[in-house]
């Protein structure tokens, strides 16, 4: 069993080009589901001894920890190595195509409204380098709707500040092109001013000893300034992400030109990734509809 993850996540990463993140993830979740089989099946236990009774035991006994999105997460990386075994030959059936996935639970994702958002962006103040690195990082990631991998992930030269389109590189190594608004651009083209214009293979942001900034980093950023702004609950690096989605969309901005900008590879994705407010819902309604008069 272990010898068969080790090869799916080679495979993951040689010929897939996946994340680490999204490798790690994979990981944790095939370990832990190889712990499960051994305790069940024995130390000598291999793939071809798992069956879908086996995969819906671990599912059940899940459910006592873990939320219905969680599992589907697992269950998802259980799948996924047991097709890469099936199409390898390793094995004459997938038996995770047998179990269904758990219905996730309805949730209205978190957002800012306008005015908040503007509060966050714009709370770093100063000169100081750590200042206009942090309001760099805020404009960009809400005039873009990057995730904080990518954004992290990015070098000097993915950013045309004359153009204002970053090139970024997604989840699956797809890439994307972006507009970066004025404002963006502004507290960019500051950072780097006060950087002395490094080359164009540095890193975009960078933690205070040079090294490039990570994700948990961001995080962190963030957390501060909300402690500092107080009246703000619940916000994420993420959380800026939907916030760029959804005001485009109650700008009535097209459901497939957002999907482009965040570069999901499917429509139904970005449906439930972003929502409309009520009072749009209302406002399109009423010019629309014949009868709404």
């Amino acid at each position: 069993m272990q010898k068969s993850i080790a090869q799916f996540l080679h495979y993951l990463s040689t010929e897939r080009n996946v994340s680490p993140h999204t490798i790690d993830a994979y990981r944790n979740d095939l370990e832990q589901f190889s712990a499960f089989v051994r305790r069940e099946r024995g130390e000598g236990a291999d793939p071809a001894g798992v069956d879908h009774l086996l995969i819906r035991r671990w599912m059940a006994l899940l459910h006592k920890e873990h939320k219905k999105s969680s599992i589907g997460r697992k269950l998802a990386a259980v799948r996924a190595f047991f097709r890469y075994l099936l199409r390898e030959g390793l094995l004459e059936k997938n038996p995770a195509a047998l179990v269904s996935t758990p219905k996730k639970e309805k949730k209205v994702p978190f957002h800012l409204n306008v005015d908040e958002v503007t509060a966050l962006v714009e709370a770093p103040r100063g000169t100081d380098m750590a200042a206009l690195r942090d309001r760099a990082i805020f404009e960009t990631l809400y005039s873009c709707g990057l995730r904080v991998t990518e954004l992290v992930s990015l070098d000097v030269g993915n950013l045309d500040l004359e153009q204002g389109l970053v090139r970024v590189l997604g989840k699956g190594g797809k890439e994307r092109i972006v507009p970066v608004g004025s404002k963006a651009r502004k507290a960019v083209g500051d950072y780097l001013v006060a950087r002395n214009h490094p080359p164009i293979d540095a890193p975009l942001v960078l933690n205070l000893r040079g090294g490039r900034l990570t994700r948990r980093s961001v995080a962190r950023i963030i957390d501060n300034y909300i402690l500092r702004l107080a009246a703000m609950k619940k916000v994420s690096p993420h959380t800026l992400r939907h916030t760029f989605a959804t005001h485009l969309l109650e700008a009535g901005a097209d459901l497939r030109a957002i999907q482009e900008l965040l570069g999901h590879a499917s429509l139904s994705t970005t449906q439930k990734y972003t929502h409309v407010s009520i009072d749009r819902l209302m406002e399109v309604y009423d010019k629309a509809h014949p009868k709404a008069r």
